[in-house]
């Protein structure tokens, strides 16, 4: 089983690009489950046909121990696995402790023995990487991270940050750094931009994504573009994301082999 970290700034096209590359990698012939970590609790509604499913926090506070593995896994186009963490009451509460109660309840109820995903993908709001919002960076979780930016300024920022924690937690062998996938914005001079970032990081871009309406022709069918345009250039351009990441995960820290 292949563990990925998305991390990202909040409204950099984390969750189009994460649930974009679920579904590219469902038709590759792989058992995908995308676990969304972001309070807003929407990283899989396109996945799910616009439809926002119930949160592990929200059917816990429900319905307590009678919370069942169906009531929080739901499958979604192409067989994709979709889980919320969901967050607290506004205004109450850590955020992050929705991720932890999450992965904990996952885990009692043996999600991953039951469904064996072959990728499961966490969908991690970027901005904060503190508490429960690390979790995933942590071994055991994930084994590898990426980042989705643009050339915009905060968005470098928040990824420079990620790597930063990611630094800092490498001696207690935290998930490894995979690199970056470019989500275009067309600002000045991007690829140079990002093309530093990666070099001050000491990483790589993994995949360039561009802009494209039918992006958001997707999302106002509450659908991927795998789906809604599935014969198109951006259909294409999440393929071969998919197809990086794969390669990308064939050998680990010790180049040993592992994943599909």
């Amino acid at each position: 089983m292949i563990k990925i970290a998305i991390y990202g700034k909040g409204g950099i096209g984390k969750s189009t690009t994460t649930s974009n590359m679920a579904a590219a990698l469902s038709h590759m012939g792989y058992t995908v489950m995308q676990i969304g970590c972001d309070p807003k609790s929407d990283s899989t509604r396109m996945l799910m046909e616009g439809r926002r499913i119930p949160t592990v926090l929200d059917l816990i506070r429900s319905r307590g121990d009678e919370v069942q593995l169906s009531d929080i896994v739901h499958k979604g186009y192409q067989g994709v696995l979709c889980a919320e963490a969901g967050g607290p009451t506004p205004g109450i509460g850590c955020a992050g402790r929705g991720i932890i109660t999450a992965f904990e309840k996952l885990e009692e109820l043996k999600a991953y023995e039951i469904y064996d995903p072959d990728i499961v993908l966490y969908d991690v709001l970027g901005d904060v990487v503190c508490g429960g919002f690390a979790l995933p960076l942590r071994g055991g979780y994930a084994d590898m991270v990426l980042i989705v930016t643009s050339g915009e300024m905060m968005s470098m920022y928040a990824a420079a940050n990620i790597v930063q924690a990611l630094n800092n937690f490498k001696i207690k062998g935290y998930a490894r750094y995979g690199g970056l996938i470019v989500n275009r914005r067309n600002v000045d001079n991007e690829m140079e931009l990002v093309q530093k970032l990666a070099q001050e990081t000491a990483g790589k871009i993994i995949a360039v994504i561009p802009r494209a309406s039918e992006i958001q022709q997707g999302e106002a069918l509450g659908k991927t573009v795998m789906e809604a345009c599935p014969d198109s250039e951006i259909a294409g351009c999440y393929r071969n994301l998919a197809r990086r990441i794969i390669e990308e995960c064939r050998y680990d820290r010790n180049n040993q082999f592992y994943g599909g």
